[in-house]
């Protein structure tokens, strides 16, 4: 298994300019899944370097049945090593490597990583693990509940969905993308910045409701953007349902790449938080490889669609995530989607009124300015399919009104609201 360095991808003018419009793209998305494989190996292999006897014991042990698991079916393993959770995992288990001090990290699920990717393989294998407080999750596959405590032998026959002490993995309606709540790193821990709580695991009253929804969206963005549907299910290995009462409608980790969290919502608002939360994604694959700005995290900038100040890059990703906005409700709005001229308009308008800053910032590369400047041409391109009457000025009038608001509340960061 070849982890060593990050692939030095080259990205053609026609792949940003497809990237920044945020219009799917075949080479878009395979650049996009191409920067997420490369990224993982490279940090699973800095994971496997500095694992104490990362080359002897349990964890050489756990990396023998991955390898062993792999010339035989590396699509399986690819699966297991590229599921999302696994990146959180892979990256909170770096960092506790490297902290003097703190919780130790969780190897072991280095060894359940492997058994599922064994038994998917189907190999004959014989492997111990230490469940834990009477579980045993495997990634991509469910979870397993010993009848016993202490640690346990799996083989190859030790997978059995018909067994009660089985619970696999809910796969929402289309086969490519569970919807889970089992991993244990399906979200952020508490040490990570801005955590995100997952619900618990649901019932399967909660699964056909997930169900039902998911089919629900797609359905709509089949009917309104049959490209973005493909994009979505390409782009997206798991969706992770959040706890109820939270606030956000949807939210993308870094570490998680492929996976979405989003709560159980109408089916118009699932597709639209699906297409929204998917260009997180892409930007940051993108930033994984190029160099948009050198901004500090400083929080300063005006985004119409919070109420806090937000650093270049979250002003940066919040542009681009509504620019897509805009351009699915209005193709939802010429099939007839009620309330869709509406939404286009006001979002439009707010995605307008930070392009000239994105644009003129002094923080921006030479590609990132590029990248600003075809998203700007992607805004403008709306103009040809205009909403009727004067939504789109009332829509900008009540835009720059929310911006003297916000001015007023932040003297100090005006200047930095300007258009």
């Amino acid at each position: 298994m070849t982890t060593t360095a990050l692939t030095v991808f080259t990205v053609s003018s026609p792949t940003l300019r497809a990237l920044a419009s945020t219009e799917p793209s075949m080479e878009g998305t395979r650049l996009v899944r191409d920067v997420r494989r490369s990224k993982r190996l490279l940090l699973l292999r800095a994971v496997l370097d500095a694992a104490p006897g990362g080359r002897s014991g349990e964890t050489a042990d756990h990396w023998a049945l991955l390898e062993e698991a792999e010339r035989h079916d590396a699509g399986a393993v690819r699966d297991v090593l590229h599921y999302p959770a696994t990146g959180v995992w892979a990256e909170e288990t770096l960092r506790r490597l490297h902290a003097p001090c703190g919780p130790p990290p969780d190897l072991g699920h280095l060894g359940a990583l492997a058994v599922a990717a064994a038994l998917r393989a189907g190999i004959a294998f014989s492997h111990t693990l230490r469940p834990l407080h009477g579980r045993l999750v495997l990634p991509t596959l469910g979870l397993l509940r010993p009848d016993r405590p202490g640690p346990l032998t799996l083989t190859a026959r030790s997978w059995d969905p018909d067994d009660p002490a089985t619970v696999p993995l809910h796969v929402l309606p289309g086969g490519r993308t569970a919807l889970d709540d089992l991993d244990p790193y399906r979200a952020a821990g508490p040490a990570q910045p801005a955590p995100v709580r997952p619900a618990r695991r649901l019932t399967p009253k909660g699964h056909k409701r997930w169900d039902t929804q998911w089919s629900g969206a797609l359905t709509l963005l089949q009917r309104y953007d049959t490209l973005r549907a493909e994009e979505t299910v390409q782009l997206l290995r798991s969706v992770v349902p959040l706890a109820g009462g939270s606030r956000s409608s949807g939210a993308t980790l870094p570490a998680a790449a492929g996976s979405v969290l989003a709560r159980a919502q109408a089916p118009p608002a699932l597709a639209a938080t699906l297409v929204h939360e998917v260009q997180h994604g892409k930007l940051t694959a993108l930033a994984d490889v190029l160099t948009l700005h050198t901004a500090d995290h400083t929080p300063r900038h005006w985004a119409p669609w919070r109420s806090d100040p937000r650093p270049l890059e979250g002003l940066l990703h919040g542009a681009y995530a509504h620019l897509a906005l805009a351009g699915y409700w209005q193709r939802a709005a010429l099939y007839g989607a009620r309330g869709a001229w509406a939404q286009h308009a006001r979002i439009r308008a707010q995605v307008a009124a930070v392009l000239p800053t994105l644009r003129a910032h002094e923080r921006l590369t030479a590609v990132g300015r590029d990248f600003a400047d075809a998203m700007g041409a992607a805004e403008r391109a709306m103009d040809d399919l205009p909403p009727p009457g004067d939504q789109h000025a009332a829509a900008r009038r009540a835009v720059d009104r929310e911006r003297r608001a916000w001015c007023e509340a932040h003297p100090e960061l005006a200047p930095f609201a300007e258009g």
